[in-house]
């Protein structure tokens, strides 16, 4: 497989869009050489700007922009982006239903030795529960590419959450809609539905599953809003139970969601996977998948257990 930064992606795919529309402005604070917007800034320096550690002041000139007509990309790590901007998040950007597209980059526990202050455990939910705002979890590099330009073509506001590591890049995903989750592998067993990192992990255990005989659905569930609700009720209308794997809080984010549409209309089983009631730490990414139980032979034993 293989292995891309997120990041390396958005920032090419930036420079791309920024060739094809003079109205693509960017905003970073103080990080664009770890964001990669710094791409963006060579090849445009008059449409980039650098904000310092003033995220709040950059999400109020983002709308600024945006309400000129510009279509505006704000990043800086996620942590920041959702944490101390939230109040202009919500009451600016997505209020105003302002053509803005914030992309939070260092995202979950694999930020690795960063640690708890900058491992952003909660910025879905802090973002679902905002009305308006699209939001995507890409599963690798080229899906980032997909997710940069969708946002791009679509007026309103965005969310999309990259990682700090480099990461597998998954083969035959099929085409990347908005709102449509792509089911990347076939079975009425269990399904496992899963978005960014945890995809490639979901594979992992659907493979080592199916070596025991039993055929596990892998849902890549790309898009948190809008929620790709048919495939969802399908799996839980078709297979044994449902897990939902996660690099983020079981509570407000993809899990959640999952929970709150099956709940409400085709009630089955349903085991989270993610982080449980605890703040990050400093360590290597894999060791910590492994310390917050996030691996595919987590999520092995977590179908086992909903089909028992």
């Amino acid at each position: 497989m293989e292995m891309l930064y997120q990041r390396d992606i958005y920032g090419q795919t930036l420079v791309e869009l920024g060739k094809q529309n003079p109205g693509v402005i960017v905003l970073d604070a103080d990080l664009s050489s770890s964001t990669r917007t710094a791409l963006f800034n060579k090849e445009f320096p008059q449409r980039f700007f650098n904000f310092g550690v003033a995220e709040q002041n950059m999400m109020a000139t983002a709308c600024g922009l945006a309400s000129c007509g510009k279509t505006v990309f704000v990043s800086t790590f996620a942590i920041f982006a959702t944490g101390r901007a939230w109040d202009q998040a919500r009451n600016s950007v997505a209020y105003n239903n302002f053509n803005i597209k914030i992309v939070a980059t260092h995202a979950g526990i694999c930020v690795g030795p960063d640690g708890a202050s900058h491992q952003a455990l909660e910025d879905v939910a802090l973002m679902r529960i905002i009305p308006h705002i699209n939001i995507i979890v890409p599963c690798d590099g080229p899906q980032t590419r997909d997710a940069v330009i969708a946002a791009a073509n679509k007026p309103g506001p965005f969310y999309i959450r990259l990682g700090r590591p480099k990461i597998p890049t998954i083969e035959n995903k099929g085409e990347f809609k908005l709102g449509r989750a792509q089911v990347l592998t076939q079975g009425n067993d269990v399904a496992i539905i899963a978005c960014g990192i945890m995809v490639n992990e979901a594979l992992v255990a659907a493979g080592s599953l199916g070596k025991k005989g039993i055929k596990a659905r892998v849902i890549n569930l790309h898009t948190i809003r809008p929620m790709d609700q048919e495939a969802i009720l399908e799996a839980a209308q078709k297979t044994r139970g449902i897990v939902v794997c996660e690099e983020h809080t079981i509570i407000g984010g993809l899990a959640s969601s999952v929970d709150e549409l099956v709940a409400e209309n085709c009630p089955t089983k349903v085991v989270r996977l993610g982080i449980k009631n605890r703040f990050g730490q400093s360590g290597e990414p894999a060791e910590l998948l492994e310390e917050y139980h996030l691996t595919a032979g987590d999520i092995e034993k977590a179908a086992l257990n909903v089909m028992s």
